[in-house]
């Protein structure tokens, strides 16, 4: 079975990221809405709802690639991101998944 997601429920969960999870950088918080990152975690989480929240978020936080210092190098959102956001961002996802 497929769940299928539109578009208004993607920025529903995108809205729910953009001000709760962040990039953290030594005592400094840039917000995911404020990166434009929410939207495309919203998108890559979907693509694993049938497998869950933990596994969509864990899936969705390693294929976001953030580019830093201009492109020269990029890293995956999670490890960018604080432990305990995995743990909000299942809860955001949970109500999605099958």
């Amino acid at each position: 079975m497929s769940i299928s997601i539109d578009a208004s429920q993607i920025n529903e969960i995108a809205v729910s990221i953009a001000d709760r999870l962040f990039i953290q950088v030594g005592s400094w918080n840039l917000y995911l809405g404020d990166a434009g990152l929410a939207k495309d975690l919203a998108i890559e989480c979907q693509a694993n709802f049938e497998q869950g929240a933990n596994v969509a978020s864990r899936k969705g936080l390693e294929s976001i690639q953030v580019k830093l210092g201009g492109g020269k190098t990029s890293l995956p959102l999670s490890k960018l991101i604080p432990s305990n956001q995995f743990f909000d961002l299942e809860e955001i996802l949970e109500p999605y998944c099958g």
